[in-house]
C-alpha cells in the first residue's frame, strides 16, 4: 500500500504541479493588479464585517472556519518536513507560494459566493457548485466531489491525526492509540452538530490557538535576537542556491516549499471555497478578500513562526536526497512536530514540549473538522435534489475510523495519503478556477467601481451578465432570463 501511494504521488506530484500552482497564483495577481497588496487594509475591515444569518455565517465566522482548515499540522509538521527535505530555503518558497496564491484564494472564493445555493436551510457552495453553474460541465463536478468526500473524509485526517498522536507521545508518553479513541470521542461531539457548531467553535478556537502560537515564537525569536540576520540571509541564500551547503538541492527548496505550502494554506486547492460560500454577505469580491487574508494568517503568520523557530534554534536536520545528511543536528529525530518541539524546549525546557503539542492539538483538531464540513458540503451538492442525512451519517463514521487509523500508522504513509489527496483536488480546482475567471473578475471590477464612489458593494448578476447566480439574483426580487 505504501508503494502504492509514493507511486501515485509522484505522478499527482509531479514539477507540472509544482510550475501550475505558481504560474496560476502569478497569472490572477497580475491579472488583478497585486491586490493582495493594494486592498490588504480592506481585507482587515472586511473581516469583522456582515452578520451571520438563518442561512449563512458572518464574515469572520467563515474566515475563521477557513483558517481553521489551514491552520493544522502543515504549520508545525509540515514546516519541518519543508526544511527537512529542502533546506532553509523551502521557507522563501513557502512565502512566494502564499503570495501569489492569494489571488488563486480570492478568485476561488469569489466564485464560490456567486454560484452558492440554498440547501437545507443553509448556505452550500464550492468548486463542484461553480463547475457545474459557470463551466456547464455536470461530470466534471461530480468527479470534483467525489475526489474532496474522498479526499477530505478519508486520506487526509490521517495526517492530522498522526501528529497530534506523535506530539501528545514526545511529550506525555501516552500511547498513540488512547489518543486516537480520545480523538475521535471529542471529535464525534462536534461533527454531529452540524456547520452552526462547527463555525462556532472555529471562530473561539482559531484566534486563540494563533495567536498564543505566536507570542511563543516572538518571545522566542527575541532571545535570539541576533541570530535574526543571520537566519534570514541563510533562507534567502538557500532559497537560490547560493549558500554552498543547499546549492545541490535548490530544486528540492523549490519543490518542498511550493508542496508544503499549498497543503498549510489550501490556496487554490478548492477545499476553502465551501467555506466562503457559507458566509453572509452584500457582494461575493468581499468575502473573496478575507479568504486572502486568511492565507497571509496561515503561512505568512504561523508557518513563518514555526520556521523562524526551528531555524534560529538550530533545532532541524536536512536530508541528502543522495543518502544521509546535509546537516544533522537531531541525531535519531525523525521529521515531525518533533523538530518544532525541542526549538520550544530550548526556552521553556520544563513546558516546551507540552505547549507544542497542545497547540497542534488545536491546530490539527480544528482542521479536522473543517476537513469534515468540506466532505459534508459535497455530500449535499451529490445528494441535493434528496435527502443526504445518511450519506451524511456515513461520512461521519468514516471520518473518525479514518483519524483513529491515523493515529496508530507511520507519519510517513499518512503524509503520502494527504499529499494524494490534496494533490488531485488541486489538479482539478486550477483547471476550473482558470477556465472559470471572467466572472470572478467582472465582480472584482464591480466591487471596486462601487467601492470607488463611497458605496457599499451590492453585487447584481443580472447588470454584469452573470448567469446561473440565483440565489443572488432571488435577492434583488428578479428573474433571470437567458441572455439578460
Amino acid at each position: 500500500m505504501a508503494q502504492l501511494v509514493d507511486f501515485l504521488n509522484s505522478l499527482v506530484w509531479s514539477k507540472a504541479l509544482v510550475y501550475f500552482c505558481l504560474l496560476a497564483g502569478i497569472y490572477f495577481s497580475i491579472r488583478m493588479r497585486f491586490f493582495q497588496v493594494r486592498y490588504i487594509k480592506d481585507m482587515w475591515k472586511l473581516l469583522f464585517g456582515g452578520q451571520s444569518s438563518e442561512k449563512g455565517v458572518s464574515s469572520f465566522q467563515a474566515f475563521a472556519m477557513a483558517v481553521a482548515g489551514r491552520v493544522g499540522t502543515g504549520n508545525i509538521a509540515g514546516v519541518a518536513t519543508a526544511i527537512a527535505m529542502g533546506g532553509p530555503g523551502a521557507v522563501f518558497w513557502m512565502w512566494v507560494t502564499a503570495f501569489l496564491g492569494a489571488g488563486s484564494a480570492f478568485v476561488e472564493a469569489v466564485l464560490a459566493q456567486i454560484y452558492k445555493e440554498e440547501h437545507e436551510g443553509e448556505y452550500r457552495g464550492g468548486p463542484s457548485y461553480y463547475i457545474e453553474k459557470g463551466l456547464g460541465l455536470k461530470w466534471y463536478a461530480v468527479i470534483f466531489s467525489v475526489a474532496t468526500i474522498v479526499a477530505t473524509g478519508l486520506l487526509l485526517p490521517g495526517v492530522q491525526a498522526n501528529s497530534i498522536a506523535a506530539s501528545i507521545n514526545n511529550a506525555f508518553g501516552v500511547a498513540p492509540a488512547i489518543t486516537g479513541v480520545g480523538l475521535v470521542l471529542l471529535l464525534g461531539l462536534i461533527i454531529f452538530g452540524g456547520v452552526k457548531r462547527i463555525a462556532r467553535a472555529a471562530e473561539f478556537i482559531v484566534p486563540f490557538m494563533a495567536l498564543g502560537y505566536i507570542l511563543v515564537a516572538i518571545i522566542i525569536i527575541a532571545v535570539n535576537i541576533e541570530k535574526l540576520p543571520g537566519v534570514l540571509a541563510l533562507i534567502f541564500e538557500s532559497a537560490f542556491g547560493l549558500k554552498q551547503a543547499f546549492a545541490g538541492i535548490l530544486g528540492y527548496a523549490i519543490f518542498w516549499g511550493v508542496k508544503r505550502s499549498v497543503y498549510s494554506n489550501e490556496a487554490g486547492q478548492g477545499t476553502a471555497p465551501h467555506a466562503a460560500a457559507a458566509a453572509e454577505v452584500s457582494h461575493p469580491a468581499k468575502q473573496g478578500l478575507v479568504q486572502a487574508f486568511s492565507v497571509y494568517v496561515d503561512t505568512l503568520f504561523v508557518c513563518s513562526a514555526t520556521a523562524f523557530m526551528i531555524l534560529i534554534t538550530g533545532k532541524y536536520n536536512v536530508y541528502n536526497p543522495k543518502g544521509g545528511f546535509i546537516v544533522e543536528n537531531l541525531p535519531g529525530m525523525d521529521i515531525g512536530p518533533g523538530y518544532t518541539q525541542r526549538a520550544v524546549e530550548t526556552l521553556f525546557p520544563s513546558f516546551g514540549a507540552a505547549f507544542v503539542a497542545i497547540a497542534l492539538f488545536f491546530f490539527a483538531f480544528t482542521t479536522l473538522m473543517a476537513y469534515y464540513y468540506y466532505a459534508e458540503s459535497n455530500i449535499a451538492y451529490l445528494t441535493r435534489k434528496g435527502s443526504s442525512r445518511l450519506f451524511i451519517n456515513v461520512l461521519r463514521v468514516a471520518l473518525l475510523a479514518s483519524t483513529f487509523y491515523g493515529t496508530i500508522r507511520t507519519a510517513t504513509f499518512a503524509w503520502g495519503l494527504g499529499d494524494l489527496g490534496v494533490g488531485i483536488m488541486a489538479w482539478l480546482n486550477l483547471i476550473a478556477i482558470l477556465l472559470l475567471q471572467k466572472p470572478a473578475l467582472k465582480a472584482f471590477e464591480d466591487w471596486k467601481e462601487q467601492r470607488a464612489k463611497g458605496i457599499d458593494p451590492v453585487f447584481d448578476p443580472i447588470k454584469l451578465g452573470i448567469k446561473n447566480a440565483d440565489l443572488w439574483v432571488q435577492k434583488f426580487g428578479k428573474k433571470q432570463v437567458a441572455g439578460e
